[in-house]
């Protein structure tokens, strides 16, 4: 398992994971249940933000207190998934930063395809959080890590839901600064780039486009 790959197997996370792997699961508890997955991936993703020291008056006598210091961080979605984990990270944080990386991937060759892009300011001094239910081939998540870098970004960690070993190798190998969190990493892809057992095709699942 490479360094920069982090599993988190809280039971919570594993147990809500279940519910959005199973099939039968309708449209709107997939939504619902991505987005409380996303909250705690969150908080695994942001456990080592910078604090500093800040003087307050509890109800019962002054202190000196930890806050969140340095400018506000960025969450980038990868079109249209990737605002399935957007919203429970923003729960999390509703102040952070957005961006957006429009890319989709040709079914035929899996390559990707960039076709909007759009992301805050000055990403050099912000931790850029970048967002995609599936890490499959790798091929996306590289793409839009690369332009990410070249608007600046120097901290990055890339938040997934489920990823596969062949995605993981090719997307370290890509970008060995960039940590990888998921919930799990699955057996492999299929021929048609799909991952084992997975959870299907992430977008239609969260916005019933299919079936």
């Amino acid at each position: 398992m490479p360094d920069n790959l982090t599993i988190v197997d809280h039971p919570l996370i594993q147990h809500k994971l279940t519910i959005l792997r199973d099939k039968t699961t309708p449209t709107a508890q997939f939504r619902q249940v991505l987005r409380e997955v996303a909250f705690v991936l969150g908080c695994e993703a942001t456990k080592d933000l910078k604090l500093g020291n800040i003087e307050i008056e509890t109800p019962i006598e002054k202190m000196t207190a930890p806050y969140l210091e340095g400018k506000k961080l960025c969450f980038v979605s990868i079109l249209r998934a990737g605002n399935g984990l957007l919203n429970g990270l923003l729960d999390l944080i509703p102040s952070a930063r957005v961006g957006h990386v429009g890319i989709y991937r040709d079914h035929e060759t899996l390559e990707a395809h960039r076709y909007y892009y759009k992301t805050p300011d000055r990403l050099g001094d912000r931790l850029v959080i970048l967002v995609d239910p599936m890490l499959a081939t790798g091929n996306t998540a590289i793409d839009a890590a690369n332009e990410l870098k070249k608007a600046g970004a120097k901290e990055m960690k890339f938040l997934c839901l489920v990823a596969a070993p062949e995605g993981v190798e090719k997307f370290s190998t890509a970008h060995p600064d960039i940590p990888i969190i998921t919930a799990a990493l699955d057996r492999g892809l299929n021929e048609k780039g799909y991952i084992m057992p997975g959870l299907g095709d992430a977008g239609d699942r969260i916005y019933g486009t299919k079936g």
